[in-house]
């Protein structure tokens, strides 16, 4: 190469020193799957808040289909996870089951519009959540496979941080939606709220890559590798107790939709409880990516507790609360509960997996967490139709006790 005279060659083509690392950057993969969830959670987070309204304002449903409704969906959609994790490991390829699962999401809003009788609600929040039991386990694998171990809690909180954006800009767009645009009209608005998911599907398809061989084998021993039917002994000790806490927190922490129905026993009306809803998650869309840098830094298990008991005293809040201001406040301290915990438990089941048969035992987690989700609601509904306090004094005793199981515990060996 030549130069101009009084010209030398640029820094930038010179070798990097030896020994020197460049420095660790999330891939393409994890910021498309972060635009795929915050377009996807636009469109759920839209409808979502008002689905409880519109079974009991609209359908004239009692509080306990509410809870039937929302715990078989969550139940569903959890329990499913650690089916399409292992068979995404039989299979090798993450990125279909993933499409397939965000397709059903896409396309049950919409459709909520002609519902006219709760079964037909109730199915169809099943089907939503169908997808996500699909597509949860082979994301969260892709995200794990693309991502330095000393980096991955940074993934998933970057993941968080802009599934949360996007829960916060869909209320946001709903509550401009019904005051402007069709007031008062939820039909309506569940068909608006199929757009961002379409805008999901259309960003997977075009910007998510994955590896030919998921595992990260070779094709030739791929077969070899492929992980027997999952197994709770196959766990390592850590990642069972682990679990042990995550089953008995989660059978107090009943729907999100019963936090919507106590915001309306204190006055809230279906437009503001967008805005409320938005609120909580303003808080975790701002410090989701810190906590999960923070977590890189100090490890993933204080986090978790410290969420947990955040959460205990959210719950007694909501038992107590009998005013506007103190349920504003009390979603602006849900919202912290969700950044300490959501991606961090993610990363921290990632981090305890076997990497042969990764998808499949991060899928324990989100089915462990199922199979508390169905009675938790249920239980949840009772009681809201008995005191509409008891399900949050229950819900605060059983975060405590988890919190305190995986402090004593679920200590890493």
């Amino acid at each position: 190469m030549t130069t101009k005279p009084g010209h030398s060659a640029t820094v930038a083509e010179a070798p990097p020193p030896e020994g020197a690392t460049p420095p660790l950057r999330l891939s393409q993969t994890v910021i498309a799957l972060g635009f795929v969830s915050l377009f996807t959670d636009m469109s759920s987070e839209m409808a979502y808040p008002q689905v409880p309204i519109f079974l009991q304002s609209v359908l004239h449903a009692p509080a306990w289909v509410v809870g039937l409704t929302e715990g078989l969906a969550e139940s569903t959609a959890s329990l499913l996870r650690i089916v399409s994790g292992w068979f995404s490991d039989r299979w090798g390829r993450r990125k279909p089951l993933t499409v397939l699962g965000y397709s059903f999401g896409a396309i049950s809003k919409p459709l909520m519009s002609l519902a006219t009788i709760w079964p037909v609600v109730l199915l169809l929040r099943v089907l939503d959540r169908l997808g996500k039991g699909l597509r949860t386990a082979p994301r969260d694998a892709l995200i794990a496979e693309t991502t330095p171990q000393a980096i991955r809690g940074r993934a998933f909180g970057l993941h968080r941080a802009m599934d949360t954006t996007g829960a916060i800009l869909g209320p946001l767009l709903g509550y401009l939606f019904l005051t402007y645009i069709s007031p008062g009209n939820l039909r309506h608005l569940f068909l608006f709220a199929g757009l961002p998911g379409l805008l999901a599907i259309l960003t997977l398809l075009l910007a998510v890559r994955e590896r030919p061989t998921a595992s990260g084998t070779a094709a030739a021993t791929r077969e070899a590798l492929r992980p027997a039917r999952p197994r709770w002994r196959d766990l390592q000790p850590t990642y069972r107790r682990f679990l042990w806490a995550v089953l008995i927190f989660n059978l107090g922490n009943s729907s999100d939709a019963f936090l919507i129905l106590r915001a309306r026993t204190v006055g809230f009306g279906a437009k503001e409880v967008l805005l409320l809803y938005a609120a909580f998650n303003v808080v975790e869309a701002a410090l989701g990516y810190a906590a999960g840098r923070f977590s890189d830094r100090v490890g993933r298990r204080p986090l978790i507790i410290a969420g947990y008991f955040v959460f205990a005293g959210v719950y007694l809040g909501f038992g107590l609360a009998h005013s506007k201001a103190a349920l504003w406040a009390l979603f602006l301290l849900y919202g912290l509960y969700y950044t300490l915990t959501q991606g961090v438990q993610r990363a921290f089941a990632a981090d305890l997996a076997d990497p042969a048969q990764r998808a499949t035992q991060i899928g324990a987690y989100h089915t462990v967490v199922g199979l508390a989700l169905l009675p938790a609601s249920l239980i949840a509904g009772r009681l809201f139709d008995w005191n509409v306090s008891a399900p949050f004094f229950l819900g605060a005793a059983l975060a405590a006790t988890g919190a305190l199981l995986l402090l004593l515990y679920a200590r890493p060996s």
